[in-house]
């Protein structure tokens, strides 16, 4: 790095909820325009965005530091005897950056406990537990809610000197650094020289940071509207929280020069040593999957072994139950060496790529749910193509039946963790996940954090209250953002393109401009924690060892890192999903079996009955799952259904890309016979027979990729993926291969190339 480099060590992205409005690509931009090659991120008593934070940063090349501004208790974490007396922090701020793995496990612990050892308004440490776990942890003494920075702006140098030493001997020498800022603010001011001079005094270097909360200048204006957003004020309010002057933003090195550089170029040259000591790399490929509890009577065996013995248990089951009895009737459509020989691949893949013990955490919950009453559904998504899930019961759909494929599930050419939802009744969900977590532990098990953000409406209502405009205009203005489109969002941006009268609005309204000016600013910023409907994660040791947790209003322990950051560090996550559907329908399965004193099974119901189509020919549909949408209601009159296969289709083409592309029509046309069926190639016929000629189904697309172009399964599901993805570079990549596949195995390139 140059001589006048500077690294921003003190920042608050927007995961310091209606406090930061810096989002992170648009931050990655800016650093990347600027030339600045590292960046911490600091946000208040929590790591939310850690990994998004360390992706995109890696992404683009710029070193990303992984940090938080703690809230550190001025006695005990665990004090909560009541607010600090007049003139007293009730907390103080401390920076802590990670600068190696050590040091992000230490933090993640840190936060972790903040959340559920020291909550008290805010999630706070304290000295005892900073100094269990200050190993790899490097400390800034913060803003002017730092403890030196407050006691210097009391006149009490002797203590701030004490105070500070203090916090060097707890991280190490060299660990620790006095902060000092200049952002234009009076009580800054008064104590830099002070600071200077307790720098000189305890030997502790100065390092300078700009506590950076958005993103450019004229970004000052959106803040402070933030800011009462989350305090639930307007800006007219004389009694409320305010920055003071635009100069928390990402300040270029420049700038930062031209405020320190003539008198405390060390501070300035401390920011980028503090980096490259900071050398944090996350590992990649890790998986944290819990080991299943083998019962004693099976404890000779190992993971595989057990996996193995209860998967062709399960397959000896079901072959009684199911197959021997369609064998009998004459509807057994494949062979027992095929089911066998399907069996065999499964465990051997799922045994290979080391996630025999996920199936069987999964086995386990299923079967306790069921053993105590609790409906669970047949099967979802991708896992209804595995014959070892049906086999263990995990299922309830013959994947070989159907036409269903265990690569689309798990993938040996794509290392990716098994993927596997199930619903429960919605009365049963939480005595599912009190079992698991009795099982491995609770302080193993925990659910999933969301983030609600700041969507287009969401926005301009939050600003316009903030900005004191009348109620009526804040909904008459929000009104004019169009609904989403098939769950997506409108962007203010989009709806200006879109809605004349919002553009009118705009330019003959001040008000209205500034409205739509902050909130275009500040849309899709992080506004309020949440809990995920169904996920649940369970892990082989405490969850703070691997990510750090935090504790929702609600009392409820979820993990500071959301869904897909979690996929990304290796945390196995479960979908326990809470299915409406399954308790209406046990419900009336109760309400049968009380009145015809006979038990009744809706596994045992006929899939064809005659009666039943006839509702869903006349779209009488309502509250049955995934059917009773006016769409999807009018589409049922047009094709008539008359099988399980026809419904399957519906709702395989139910999809904006089918609809949009006029394949429903095509299909239904087809199925009434009023358009003929023609293939391209003679191959084809067997594979889209069943669905008129149309490709309905994903499994559709990787069976002709297999038979026309010579595909593996597994090479055939990354086609699938690349389709589903709609990545242009991937898809050329898949259609030269699918293309000479073709032509190798004697279709011609036109031909191909139509398919």
């Amino acid at each position: 790095m140059q001589d006048q480099d500077f690294v921003h060590l003190h920042l608050h992205t927007d995961y310091s909820l209606l406090d930061g409005a810096i989002q992170i690509k648009p931050l990655s931009e800016r650093l990347e325009n600027l030339g600045m090659k590292a960046c911490a991120m600091t946000d208040h008593g929590n790591m939310y965005g850690a990994i998004s934070f360390y992706n995109t940063m890696k992404a683009r090349g710029i070193k990303p530091i992984i940090g938080c501004e703690t809230y550190i208790a001025p006695g005990s974490r665990r004090d909560r005897a009541g607010r600090a007396a007049p003139g007293e922090k009730a907390n103080f701020h401390l920076i802590l950056l990670a600068k190696d793995y050590e040091g992000y496990r230490n933090l993640s612990r840190l936060t972790s406990k903040a959340f559920t050892e020291g909550f008290y308004y805010k999630p706070r440490i304290d000295k005892e537990l900073l100094a269990q776990h200050s190993k790899g942890l490097i400390a800034l003494s913060s803003c002017m809610s730092g403890v030196p920075s407050a006691l210097l702006a009391q006149d009490r140098f002797d203590d701030a000197a004490v105070a500070a030493l203090e916090f060097e001997e707890i991280l190490g020498k060299g660990n620790y650094f006095l902060e000092i800022q200049e952002h234009g603010l009076e009580p800054q001011a008064r104590i830099r020289k002070p600071l200077v001079e307790l720098s000189k005094r305890t030997g502790i270097p100065l390092v300078a940071t700009n506590d950076a909360h958005y993103l450019m200048p004229d970004d000052a204006r959106a803040h402070d509207v933030l800011l009462c957003i989350g305090s639930g004020k307007t800006v007219s309010d004389q009694n409320r929280l305010r920055y003071g002057t635009p100069n928390f933003y990402v300040r270029s090195p420049n700038e930062m020069w031209d405020i320190f550089g003539s008198e405390l170029p060390g501070a300035l040259r401390r920011t980028v040593e503090i980096a490259e000591a900071c050398d944090l790399t996350l590992p990649k490929g890790v998986n944290y999957l819990p080991n299943y509890p083998i019962p004693e009577s099976d404890t000779g065996l190992s993971a595989d072994e057990y996996f193995e013995k209860t998967v062709r248990d399960g397959y000896r089951t079901r072959k009684v139950q199911v197959w021997d009895l369609e064998l009998a009737k004459g509807e057994l459509k494949h062979t027992f060496e095929e089911y066998e020989a399907r069996l065999s691949h499964e465990i051997a893949v799922i045994k290979r790529m080391g996630y025999a013990g996920y199936f069987l955490i999964v086995w386990d919950f299923v079967r306790y749910a069921k053993e105590h009453g609790i409906p669970v559904g047949p099967g979802r998504g991708s896992s209804a193509g595995s014959l070892v899930a049906y086999s263990l019961g995990i299922t309830d759909i013959d994947p070989l039946k159907y036409d269903l494929f265990f690569e689309r599930f798990l993938n040996p050419e794509r290392v990716s963790m098994p993927d596997i939802d199930i619903d429960f009744c919605v009365r049963g969900r939480a005595e599912v996940i009190n079992h698991v977590a009795n099982l491995y532990g609770r302080e193993s098990v925990c659910q999933i954090i969301t983030f609600g953000t700041l969507a287009s409406r969401a926005a301009i209502k939050d600003v316009g209250r903030a900005l004191d405009m009348p109620y009526a205009e804040v909904e008459r203005i929000s009104k004019m953002i169009p609904p989403p489109v098939r769950g997506r969002n409108v962007s203010i941006e989009q709806a200006i393109e879109q809605v004349p009268e919002l553009r009118k609005a705009i330019d003959t309204n001040e008000q209205v401009k500034e409205v739509i000016d902050i909130a275009r600013r500040i849309e899709g910023c992080a506004r309020h924690v949440s809990v995920h409907a169904a996920g649940v994660v369970i892990t082989p040791e405490p969850l703070e060892e691997i990510v750090p947790i935090a504790v929702s209003a609600k009392d409820e322990v979820t993990t500071q890192y959301e869904m897909t950051d979690l996929e990304k560090v290796g945390v196995l996550k479960m979908d326990f999903l809470a299915l409406n559907t399954l308790t209406i329908i046990n419900d009336c399965l109760n309400s049968l079996k009380h009145l015809l004193s006979e038990a009744f099974s809706w596994s045992k119901v006929m899939l064809n009955d005659e009666r039943t189509m006839q509702l869903f020919t006349e779209g009488r549909t309502d509250a049955i799952f995934q059917f009773e949408s006016s769409g999807m209601q009018d589409i049922c009159r047009k094709l008539k259904p008359k099988s399980i296969e026809d419904l399957s289709a519906l709702n395989a083409l139910y999809r904006p890309g089918p609809i949009d592309g006029g394949m429903v029509d095509e299909f239904i046309q087809r199925h009434h016979g009023k358009k003929n069926v023609r293939y391209i190639v003679p191959e084809m016929k067997e594979i889209l027979d069943t669905t008129h000629g149309v490709i309905v189904y994903q499994e559709q697309a990787m069976q002709l990729a297999q038979k026309l172009a010579g595909y593996t399964m597994a090479e055939a599901d990354s086609l699938r993926k690349a389709m589903g993805k709609k990545n242009r570079e991937e898809m050329a990549q898949q259609e030269q291969k699918f293309i000479q596949g073709s032509v190798d195995r004697g279709i011609k390139r036109d031909k191909a190339q139509q398919i």
